[in-house]
């Protein structure tokens, strides 16, 4: 019983195993113009990892988000008012995360970005928007960009067609805890479940090593990426090593970041402000008169806008144009740039962009030779000048480009996400190791604390593990502060002052007091423990006052059994330290300092003493929580409740409008289609003329040119429900002339009178087979063969009723009856006559004088052989499907071959 219990438990798991997941993880590559979203998705029929496509087909997607009149656009649709309304398309939000007010105005400013930004209570930006009623509202950076995350959360689930709410990031390696923080925090503002931020270098690195085998061989690569705004190169090391799999050893794949370093003002975009301030220049000139064209923020956006595609043209072509409509005041401008120009603008750039790998080779002792590959990614590695730059100091004819340039990230995210994930799991397997981007410090501050290495300690090393977890403890009685700071030798960009966290830890100063008038057996202390997240972001979890107190006490003393007693130092007992409040140890130690647990070895004979009392030393340890505020302050400080309920409320309220308007576009372009759809099909279908009289059809499209003139007028401003009833209205008219138009109505036409001669003609074969069953099986029950002939007559008058009815009805109405009801009545009728058909023979009975002479026979044959005469009998009345019973009766086979039905 219990081996099957088990056999039914596997089958179970077996089964379940089997069952396809319908579970789906995304990952979001946010970069400072564009982001990418990839989607992990085993439902059947679709591809595991794909890239998500936005509503223009593309697969990546303006990160941005607008409003206009207060509607909130969000990337396509925002990217398409660029040009006119500059000042209300907010871009570049990810550079803008974890910024002070004046750090983001300067870099607005410098970006020509008219935005009406003031600051907030934290020292932060926000943005003032406008809504259709004229009423200023603000927002936060992590407002906004959670907008352009729960559009990306949208097209995952839009793209796999399930619910999608647990996603990776991709973030840059510079970004520090503040950025690290607030990006979290926007997510959630979004309603995504964010399972962990991973360094961009470690998404690359995941799709590169994802195919491959290290068994044969470890090396080292190094990734390099010139996005939008930022360039960084990370080395990484790929290996294998072995592991037991279902008993049997296999090699696992690993790779592990040994460094990274960066230029964060380094991108595309700084080659593209070259370009932009050269053709400023150049149309300041043509026009004369004092004008700047950078005075006027909708002449920048259309000039930057061309100015993107004149690099890219560049990128291809030794020589690109340039040309922008009424760039100012309605004056058009037409220029054209040289490659070898341009590379003249950027002359200092192609310098900078090898500082982060010499930076890397230099701190890792690596030569270049030892390099097994430098793989490009990002778009901006495209510049020829640059992949030159880069052969020549690699001293290599070609580059690796084994990547694609802008989905690398975000497929190896994908890859990361669906690792996290619990309801998905894949087969190949890669062990990731990434590590801390900055070295993080430990300071307390507080009463009676002297400022020296134990209030100062190094808590993460750079390129610390992730995730991990840290313990630290401070001999102290009184309340205390803790900062967490960067290592001075390496902030983050924009960072002033190193401290990036503060926490106030209270609790000790009441807990040594209540416990000082104890016998402490140590001075009290008090216990940190910080913990590293996957996302990278260090924290302080929870503090607790630790109190060891020693007491003698008298206890029954335990029987032993000796043979000779001597003279022993008092019994110690040693307590470690645990993690219960009251819990005690004791260790028992002989005067040897040995613990005593056994029976003296010359013991000659068992001799009992009577209990009597001793003393202990007994140790008990209490361990109080601590109570801990976090106290920081300035863009990186945590936001209170009521600002995390209010930016959810206005978040869902921008969402459910957003969700109104699509319905309304939606349902516009429902009714305008039908509009045109139907009057097309009205005027030059010959077919509409055969189910329809020309007054219908005139009439129709009266009321359609009616609605339609409506659409362009007053219902430029119409709502939903307006759309859907005026749509349903021209329904009610189309659908009866499309009824009969469409395939079911217009294949009546032909089908009806098919089924009706069919109909007509089956009585008459019915006839025929009811004569045969007179001659052939007269067995068959006359009631049951009436009803048949009963129900034959009812089809005829029921077909003769429905065509006459039908002769009356207009050619153009809705049709009495179809064929499909004829045929079922024709079907049922059939059903009917086959199971008449197969009733079988009944059983015939023999007489007594049968009966006995059979039993004489029975009883006289006593070698087992049937007499010749019996065997003429059963041969003449029976058959061979028939069995004698004992008592003389015959029975029929059990499965007696049925009697040929008839068929249509």
């Amino acid at each position: 019983m219990r081996l099957l219990r088990l056999w039914l438990l596997l089958l179970i798991m077996m089964v379940l195993n089997s069952i396809p997941s319908e579970s789906a993880v995304s990952s979001i590559d946010l970069g400072s113009d564009w982001l990418k979203v990839a989607v992990v998705n085993l439902k059947p029929g679709q591809t595991p990892i794909s890239v998500a496509i936005n509503e223009m087909s593309k697969r990546k997607t303006p990160a941005l988000v607008a409003f206009q009149s207060g509607t909130r656009l969000l990337g396509e649709e925002a990217a398409g008012i660029t040009a006119r309304y500059p000042d209300k398309v907010y871009s570049h939000l990810r550079d803008m995360l974890g910024k002070t007010y004046d750090q983001v105005k300067e870099f607005l400013d410098a970006m020509y970005l008219p935005f009406d930004v003031v600051e907030d209570s934290r020292g932060a930006v926000a943005f003032r928007v406008e809504d259709e009623s004229g009423n200023v509202g603000l927002y936060s950076v992590e407002e906004l960009l959670g907008m352009i995350l729960g559009f990306a959360g949208d097209l995952a689930e839009f793209h796999s067609k399930v619910v999608v709410k647990d996603t990776v990031v991709s973030v840059p390696a510079y970004f520090g805890q503040a950025e690290r923080r607030a990006l979290v925090q926007a997510a959630q503002l979004a309603g995504i479940n964010v399972l962990a931020l991973i360094n961009e270098h470690s998404g690359a690195a995941l799709q590169y090593g994802i195919d491959k085998d290290f068994s044969n061989g470890s090396r080292y690569v190094v990734f390099y990426d010139m996005g939008a705004s930022s360039t960084y190169a990370a080395l990484v090391y790929f290996s294998a090593y072995n592991a037991k799999e279902f008993g049997k050893t296999v090699s696992v794949n690993q790779f592990q970041v040994k460094d990274v370093r960066w230029d964060p003002e380094l991108g595309g975009r700084s080659m593209e402000s070259r370009l932009v301030e050269f053709f400023a220049d150049e149309f300041n000139k043509q026009v004369g008169n004092g004008i700047d064209v950078r005075k006027s923020p909708k002449a920048m956006a259309k000039l930057k806008k061309q100015v993107k595609r004149t690099k890219e043209i560049l990128s291809a072509n030794t020589m690109a144009p340039i040309s922008v409509e009424s760039l100012y005041d309605d004056r058009d401008f037409r220029s054209s740039i040289t490659r070898e120009k341009f590379e003249e603008l950027c002359g200092d750039l192609w310098d900078r962009s090898l500082v982060p790998i010499k930076e890397v080779l230099k701190h890792s002792g690596l030569k270049v030779d030892e390099i097994y590959a430098v793989e490009l990614i990002g778009g901006a590695t495209r510049v020829p000048k640059l992949q030159a730059k880069l052969q020549e100091f690699l001293g290599k004819n070609e580059l690796d480009k084994h990547l694609d340039a802008d989905e690398a990230i975000v497929l190896g995210s994908s890859l990361h996400a669906a690792n996290l994930s619990d309801g998905i799991k894949l087969n190949r397997k890669l062990g990731m190791v990434d590590g801390s981007s900055y070295g993080l410090v430990v300071e307390l501050d507080g009463s009676d604390l002297q400022k020296d290495e134990s209030t100062r300690q190094l808590l993460v090393p750079r390129m610390k593990k992730l995730p991990s977890k840290m313990f630290r403890s401070i001999i102290h009685k009184k309340d205390f502060e803790v900062s967490l700071a960067y290592e001075s030798d390496l902030l983050p960009p924009t960072v002033t002052s190193p401290i990036f966290a503060q926490y106030a830890v209270s609790g000790l100063t009441d807990a040594s007091e209540k416990y000082s008038s104890r016998n402490l057996s140590s001075p009290i202390k008090a216990n940190l423990h910080f913990s590293l997240s996957k996302s990278g972001i260090l924290s302080l979890d929870r503090a607790d006052a630790v109190i060891e107190i020693s007491e003698w006490v008298e206890v029954p003393k335990k029987n032993l059994t000796v043979e000779n007693t001597t003279t022993t130092s008092p019994n110690i007992t040693l307590e470690s330290d645990t993690k219960n409040t009251t819990e005690e140890s004791d260790v028992n130690l002989n005067s040897d300092g040995v613990t005593d647990n056994s029976s003296n070895n010359n013991v000659e004979g068992p001799s009992t003493t009577e209990p009597v009392t001793e003393k202990k030393l007994k140790k008990r340890t209490f361990r109080v929580p601590l109570k801990i505020v976090e106290k920081t302050v300035g863009p990186g400080m945590p936001p209170s409740k009521e600002y995390l309920a209010e930016a959810k409320r206005k978040l869902e309220e921008l969402n459910k409008k957003d969700a109104e308007r699509r319905r309304t576009a939606e349902l516009k372009n429902n009714l305008e289609g039908y509009i045109y759809s139907t009057k097309e099909k009205l005027e030059t279908s010959e077919e509409f003329e055969k189910i329809s009289t020309a007054d219908e059809r005139k009439s129709f499209i009266e009321k359609l040119d009616e609605v339609q003139e409506w659409l362009y007028t007053d219902g430029e401003d119409a709502t939903a429900k307006e759309f859907e009833e005026r749509l349903d209205s021209l329904k009610a008219i189309g659908d009866p002339i499309f009824f009969r138009h469409d395939s079911f109505w217009y294949k009546e036409l032909s089908a009806r009178p098919k089924s009706i001669e069919l109909a007509r003609k089956y009585p008459g074969e019915l006839q025929q087979i009811v004569k045969g069953w007179e001659t052939k099986k007269p067995w068959l029950p006359k009631d049951r063969v009436d009803e048949v002939v009963g129900d034959a007559d009812k089809l005829k008058s029921w077909l003769d009723k429905k065509e006459a009815e039908q002769k009356k009805a207009s050619g153009f109405s809705t049709p009495v009856f179809t064929s499909e009801e004829v045929y079922l009545k024709v079907f049922s009728l059939q059903e009917k006559v086959a199971s008449v058909n197969r009733i079988p023979k009944p059983k015939p009975k023999k007489n007594e004088s049968e009966t006995s002479s059979d039993k004489t026979s029975s009883a006289g044959s006593t070698s087992g052989e049937t007499p010749e005469k019996e065997k003429q009998t059963t041969d003449s009345n029976g058959s061979a499907d028939e069995k004698i019973n004992t008592d003389g009766s015959t029975v029929e086979d059990v499965n007696p071959e049925p009697e040929a039905r008839d068929e249509l």
